[in-house]
């Protein structure tokens, strides 16, 4: 019988698991995101036609205007350096108040389409020198990887479909643009602008679609590249235990889970022996189960405070014996029975309690 030996650590080194919550923060920390330009794209093309769309009648009244009253104020001055020094500033100024709603629509659009896909991230590694970026051979190996052809297949798609887009908003409207020449400037100009704006608008909703498309695939993509070995999250988890502040992090929240165990259990308790104000510790005692007394909860100062406040939500006597109780608090740990040392003040405190809850 034939026999094949595995090497197990063969496998571990596959990248069949999914990242760890450290992985995708620290390659979020590098600007390696799921993010799909093409939606920052497509919401910019859309951002941009919309405010044309909005504002196309102040657009058309302002040019008209502009074009006027430059004809009128400026063709008949003399060509000097003056002159056209004062052109060139008015021109600017009008040009710079017709592009402001359409340049901050774009610079609105790039911002929240960015904020949607990948939240607040502000990352430089993106950006710093790197040998390998200029390495031929590495270069040479991105421009023909599998990555560089799915792009160009994802760019000759695009084209085609807006291009089918928009030329089949131009065959609805090809009655009006034969029309044309029967036009005056004016009504031509107002026809192609609005047909502008339509086929604008279409591109993007286009561009739009295509791009959700892509921005899964990008997180599929994404999802991918990050995935980790069995070694790698081992070897994760052994860096992370050495590091001081985990291991900090770590017994912080247990002593928080222990805290609240503790003081989930005070409620069960027969009494509680405080200092009165420094140690409150709460004791418990069914002789049909156990041999003696064993503390439920203790604690100083503010915990001290905090077990006295659930007992007297829950009518757990409170008694003030302040030996015994710094005596308790400094000797006994939570769950432990008391020593024996202690059963003659415990058992005169118990029989006193006893006494009250068969009077009441």
């Amino acid at each position: 019988m034939l026999r094949i030996q595995l090497d197990i650590q063969f496998f571990s080194g596959e990248k069949t698991e999914k990242a760890t919550p450290k992985k995708r923060q620290d390659s979020r920390k590098k600007g390696q995101v799921a993010k799909s330009a093409d939606v920052s794209m497509a919401i910019n093309l859309l951002a941009v036609f919309f405010v044309l769309m909005v504002f196309g009648a102040f657009y058309r009244d302002r040019l008209i205007a502009f074009v006027r009253g430059t004809i009128q104020d400026y063709m008949m001055l003399p060509v000097t350096e003056k002159t056209v020094e004062t052109l060139m500033v008015s021109v600017s100024i009008e040009a710079a108040y017709l592009m402001a709603p359409v340049l901050g629509a774009a610079l609105a659009a790039g911002l929240i389409s960015n904020y949607i896909q990948v939240g607040f991230l502000y990352s430089t590694e993106a950006i710093q020198p790197k040998f390998e970026k200029i390495d031929p051979i590495k270069g040479f190996k991105r421009i023909y990887s599998i990555r560089a052809v799915v792009e160009f297949l994802k760019s000759i798609l695009k084209i085609l479909f807006t291009a089918s887009v928009t030329g089949a908003v131009i065959w609805m409207r090809l009655g009006d643009i034969l029309r044309l020449p029967y036009l005056t400037v004016e009504q031509s100009l107002q026809f192609l602008g609005t047909l502008t704006v339509q086929m604008g608008l279409a591109a993007g909703c286009a561009l739009l679609f295509l791009s959700l498309l892509d921005y899964m695939y990008q997180k599929y993509d994404f999802e991918k590249n990050i995935r980790m070995s069995k070694q790698d999250i081992k070897d994760e988890y052994k860096k992370s235990e050495g590091d001081p502040l985990i291991k900090s992090k770590i017994k912080q929240k247990q002593r928080e889970m222990a805290m609240k165990r503790m003081m989930q259990d005070v409620p069960d308790a027969d009494v509680i022996i405080t200092n009165p104000t420094h140690f409150a510790v709460a004791l418990k005692y069914d002789d049909s189960k156990m041999d003696a007394p064993y503390v439920v909860a203790k604690g100083a100062d503010l915990v001290a405070l905090k077990i006295k406040e659930i007992a007297g939500k829950h009518g757990i006597e409170t008694i003030e014996n302040k030996p015994l109780a710094r005596a308790l608090f400094a000797q006994v740990e939570i769950g432990q029975a008391v020593p024996e040392e202690f059963f003659k003040a415990i058992a005169e405190i118990l029989a006193y309690i006893y006494r009250l809850k068969n009077t009441m």
